[in-house]
């Protein structure tokens, strides 16, 4: 291992972390890590966006806003994958993607550690979100589509997680994963005030190449890849607040993010898995 950038936390602590960078495969990773006992200490702020329906501020109410339009744009994507109406998302957050699906005909179930969240999928959707432990009670080959919007660089113990995952996905499933992109321009443009390394509570830091190898050890294989043009300008923004700068050089670096995104990808991007024997 080498160490490869030291990131500060400007969500809530201001701690700084080291990211390390394997020698043979290149695979980055948040080490140390808060200890399993301390890392929901990390989650606890308002300005914790994924959990929070707050329109607080400018990037949450722009946050909000884009969430209606995407929500749109996940579910459509859902229904064209779909072989089937059982669904499961892990890391299920307030449950509007959840709601959305149940409105569309999919029999759902969702997994969220943050108990605010859960009482307000409950509160406004009447969707009973489980603890994420309830992972491995669930029945092999019960679920025709796995999705996990932002999730998997949060997931503590990931090759445990990431085979359960692969054995409770029907033969004919399919698993969406979305996450940042280590590649993308902005994250080249930022550096560490790059606010996707979102450090210590991103445990993993992913390239499309990371994905297709951990898919590969779990009998699954990528087979497209999405962008997330939105999650461009609002990385840029968080960015550019941490570094004191501007909305102005926030949308133009998000714009050319999106531009550039041949060479290295997009900020974010959704990634299409499937069973390798199908």
């Amino acid at each position: 291992m080498k160490d490869f950038m030291e990131v500060k936390d400007h969500m809530i602590t201001g701690e700084t972390f080291t990211i390390q960078e394997c020698i043979s495969c290149g695979f980055h990773f948040t080490n140390p890590r808060p200890s399993i006992e301390r890392i929901g200490d990390y989650y606890k702020s308002e300005e914790y966006v994924s959990h929070s329906s707050s329109n607080k501020g400018l990037i949450n109410k722009l946050y909000n806003r884009v969430r209606n339009y995407t929500l749109k744009k996940k579910v459509q994507l859902v229904k064209s994958l779909a072989k089937g109406n059982e669904l499961l998302d892990i890391g299920a957050g307030t449950g509007h993607f959840l709601n959305a699906c149940k409105q569309n005909g999919f029999s759902v179930e969702g997994l969220e550690p943050d108990q605010d969240a859960v009482r307000f999928a409950k509160t406004n959707f009447g969707v009973d979100l489980k603890s994420l432990d309830e992972l491995h009670h669930l029945p092999a080959a019960s679920k025709d589509i796995i999705t996990m919007w932002h999730v998997l660089e949060h997931v503590y113990d990931l090759q445990k997680d990431f085979t359960r995952i692969s054995e409770v996905l029907k033969e004919t499933g399919t698993l969406i994963i979305a996450v940042p992109n280590l590649e993308s321009y902005d994250a080249q443009r930022y550096r560490n005030l790059w606010a996707a390394y979102d450090v210590p509570r991103h445990l993993y830091h992913f390239r499309k190449k990371d994905i297709a190898a951990l898919a590969a050890q779990h009998d699954l294989k990528l087979t497209k890849v999405l962008p997330m043009k939105f999650d461009a300008f609002y990385v840029s923004m968080l960015s550019e607040k941490y570094k004191k700068g501007s909305l102005i050089h926030a949308f133009r670096n998000g714009w050319l993010s999106n531009l550039k995104s041949a060479k290295g990808g997009y900020s974010s991007q959704v990634y299409i898995l499937q069973k390798l024997n199908k």
